[in-house]
């Protein structure tokens, strides 16, 4: 059967011959994955040199060597051949080798030249994945290195060629028009708190009865998946097919084999160019996928379910058009098309780069900057990725790699599980090491209902080995598979290969191997059942029915998503004692002097700590705490609650106010009073009167008033009472307090009849401010406020007397104020 990629197979082969490197576009079935391998078989530059094609899911890669041996009338482990990790189906006959792209990272480390290989295609490149971004960076280094011969081609449905192309050294771009059929699309919005699987449902049942063909389903993952699969049941003449990674083989192939019923395919982004589906003419697409999503900031990588781009709705839609005129149905809006990002974002800038930094360093690089690559990583997460990497001794403060971190490359897991499963063998326990390991490093083998948690992972490591799962939480049958194939291959590495287990003691202490890995996660229980605090400074929680949530220690592998009061909900964890953790982590374990103001108790704590980062191991009281400590800490404490922990007397609240009152009247160098500016200067005016403090009841013997007005100095304080006296002398004789507190200017409340005959306005600040005098009646009252003293007895004192003299009768209430008597008292009898 003629495919569209044929007509440019010889674009390609020419391509290769003369500059040894090309980029092809060509849209999902134009046949570029099983056409172009074998199109290179008889190249003259091959001289029996291996074919190896790069797919980015093991389902693809298994998938396209069969239909390349199929279409040749061999078996798969003949001419075409394929190796994953799970399975190697290859012989010395095999020259088209279709691999993942962690494999071929694999050998680049280990033979940089590779031998034996003529031509590395990169197929689906557009994916972005982190080990097709990694891969195709080491193989150009070889290339420039090493094996100038060496040929490379990139291939991709959707993509930016010309900066791939710039990339490859201004390698030809090739462009395979590709075949479509026309594809009629429909938009069934989704109601935002209507879950995805209903209306995955009622547009499957739609689609069954007014269209033709077999049906493919995008869905964000297995989850999804399992629901609509239960959902829609069984029907005659129906078939419904799960399609996802996690699936054995065997289900992944019904999936994908012709069916003589009519089939409904539920499926990852996994289907979305990776792989041909025939019989396809319908896809309903719920426009979203699930990615991993890398937080610097709590060091934890989480699956998030996130919108798809233009770019993939495109391609999910094209598979409906691949043999005939097809039907899409889309689950959101058409104007929401607008709104996708144009591509995918590429899985370096988003997700953890620590098994990234650790291959750099491997193959000798500094950084991502001595390679070449399309992007540069996130400048933030491969800090943390490299400072992740030094912790854990695979590489030294040079970035070279150490022993060590040559023994974690080995290992096809994160470097932390790598780490772990080292640490473990080294302590006597290489089988638990490579267990936890395994368990970690795919899905979860139970599945928790939602009424259910149960969290610990070493009742996961007795299901490894044979036990049954707690009552009411499911087994993973499939999660389960892998993970034991998972340990042995470690084991294989790590010790001495898989040992039966006769006895499991060891199994109590997961928590040990899980802390090797997650040192930054180990947890102590605070305030509450199943709330827990992580050596990193965060929180996590757990349901309080959970078997872990009255343990005082935990270290944590998985959290995510929002548990009780708004803390990370703890996926998976291990107990383990404190001891324990004092011997497993006693290079992490520091043993500090505090000296501190704490808040809750509102003093000042002095005592020895040991810790693990943010947690507190153990505590004991410092006999001598330095004078120059508590007093930091007394700061400290008086920055945090502010001005109002001192001992304030109305003498001592006075002089600030009239101290600030100089400061806004008359500028430097009266110094600033107000709360900013004195915290900001704690050190200069209160420190020095600190000396002989301890604790907070102490700071009742500060003298306050010397420490203020030492930031005036002594001459200016001797001018203090001249520019803002306390209290000024009023005709009746008696002294007035001043009240600077009320405003800007200073108030003088008096009464009228202590006034009469005053008609200067009294001033202080050297003349240059009139107070403001309040005239009070006989309750105290304000009558009148003013600053002119002279109109008020013009003009104001009239209403006044008329107002007040009945009310108040044993008061003076002169006509002639001027000439009255000022009196302190009321008339005699």
């Amino acid at each position: 059967m003629h495919l569209p990629v044929d007509d440019v197979l010889d674009e390609v082969r020419a391509a290769l011959e003369t500059a040894g490197r090309f980029v092809l576009q060509a849209p999902p079935g134009a046949g570029k994955t099983t056409r172009v391998p074998p199109a290179l078989l008889s190249a003259p530059w091959r001289a029996g040199g291996r074919i190896l094609v790069l797919e980015p899911r093991r389902l693809a890669a298994r998938a396209a060597a069969q239909h390349m041996a199929r279409e040749r009338g061999e078996q798969v482990g003949q001419t075409v051949g394929y190796s994953t990790r799970d399975e190697r189906r290859v012989s010395a006959a095999t020259a088209i080798e279709v691999i993942t792209e962690g494999i071929l990272v694999r050998r680049l480390q280990r033979d940089p030249s590779l031998q034996g290989t003529a031509v590395v295609l990169f197929d689906e490149f557009h994916e972005r994945n982190l080990a097709a971004d990694l891969g195709l960076a080491l193989t150009l280094d070889a290339r420039a290195a090493l094996r100038p011969d060496l040929r490379i081609g990139v291939m991709s449905a959707t993509l930016a060629a010309t900066r791939v192309a710039d990339l490859l050294d201004d390698a030809p771009v090739i462009t395979s028009e590709g075949r479509r059929y026309p594809v009629e699309t429909h938009y069934r919005p989704r109601v935002v708190s209507r879950r995805v699987e209903a209306a995955t449902v009622e547009a499957i049942r739609v689609a069954l009865d007014e269209t033709e063909g077999d049906v493919l389903v995008f869905l964000p993952g297995a989850g999804e998946i399992r629901r609509v699969e239960r959902a829609l049941g069984t029907g005659p003449g129906i078939l419904v097919a799960p399609l996802f990674g996690a699936l054995p083989p065997s289900e992944q192939d019904r999936a994908l084999a012709p069916s003589p019923s009519r089939k409904v395919v539920l499926a990852t982004d996994i289907a979305e160019t990776s792989l041909t589906i025939e019989g396809v003419r319908v896809v309903i697409d719920s426009g979203l996928t699930r990615e991993p999503r890398f937080d610097p900031g709590t060091a934890m990588t989480r699956l998030e379910t996130v919108r798809i781009s233009q770019a993939s709705a495109e391609q999910r839609r094209g598979r409906a058009g691949r043999t005939a005129p097809g039907v899409c149905y889309r689950l959101w809006a058409e104007r929401e098309n607008a709104g996708l990002e144009p591509h995918r974002v590429p899985e370096l800038a988003q997700v953890d780069l620590a098994g990234f930094a650790l291959e750099l360093a491997g193959w000798g690089a500094d950084g991502p900057s001595e390679l070449r690559f399309l992007d540069a990583p996130p400048r933030r997460a491969y800090q943390q990725a490299v400072a992740l990497l030094r912790d854990l001794e695979a590489i030294d403060d040079e970035r070279r790699i150490t022993d060590h971190g040559r023994e974690l490359l080995a290992l096809p897991v994160h470097p932390r599980l790598a780490h772990a499963a080292v640490g473990a063998r080294d302590r006597g326990l290489d089988q638990l090491g490579c267990e936890v390991a395994a368990l970690l490093a795919d899905r979860d083998v139970l599945s928790s209902p939602r009424d259910v948690s149960h969290a610990d992972l070493t009742t996961r490591v007795r299901v490894l080995r044979g036990e049954r799962p707690p009552r009411r939480v499911p087994l993973r049958r499939g999660a389960l598979q892998r993970a034991r194939r998972e340990r042995d291959r470690l084991a294989s590495v790590v010790g001495d290969g898989p040992r039966p287990v006769t006895e499991p003691p060891d199994v109590e202490r997961t928590g040990e191997v899980v802390a090797l890995a997650y040192p930054d996660r180990v947890a102590q229980q605070r305030g509450r059942r199943g709330s827990f605090l992580l050596a990193n400074g965060r929180g996590a929680s757990l349901p309080e029915h959970d078997v872990l949530a009255g343990e005082e220690w935990l270290v944590i592998a998985a959290a995510g998503g929002i548990g009780g009061a708004g803390e990370d909900r703890i996926h998976l964890a291990a107990p383990i004692t404190a001891s324990r953790l004092r011997e497993v982590l006693a290079h992490a374990i520091e043993t500090e002097t505090v000296v501190a103001w704490d808040d809750d108790s509102g003093d000042v704590v002095a005592e020895e700590r040991t810790v693990l980062g943010a947690l507190t191991l153990e505590r004991a009281p410092l006999a001598d705490p330095s004078a120059r400590e508590v007093s930091g800490a007394i700061l400290d404490g008086i920055r945090a609650r502010g001005l109002d922990l001192l001992p304030w007397t109305r003498d001592t609240r006075d002089l600030r106010a009239r101290l600030d009152f100089l400061h806004r009247t008359l500028g430097d160098p009266w110094p600033d009073m107000s709360e900013e500016a004195l915290l900001a200067d704690l050190e200069d005016w209160l420190a020095p009167y600190l000396t002989n403090v301890r604790r907070r009841s102490d700071l009742e013997a500060v003298p306050l008033r010397d420490a203020l007005l030492g930031l005036v100095g002594w001459e200016r304080a001797r001018r203090v009472d001249e520019l803002a006296p306390t209290h000024l002398q009023v005709p009746s004789g008696a002294r007035v307090r001043l009240d600077y507190h009320q405003g800007e200017i200073p108030v003088l409340p008096v009464r009228v009849q202590q006034a009469f005959g005053w008609t200067e306005t009294p001033r202080v600040a050297g003349g240059r401010v009139p107070v403001m005098v309040h005239l009070l009646s006989p309750a105290q009252r304000p009558v009148q406020v003013t600053q002119d003293l002279a109109g008020f007895w013009e003009r104001g004192y009239p209403e006044v007397r008329k107002d007040l003299r009945g009310r108040y009768p044993k008061h003076p209430w002169p006509e002639d104020p001027l000439e009255a008597t000022p009196t302190d008292r009321a008339k005699r009898r």
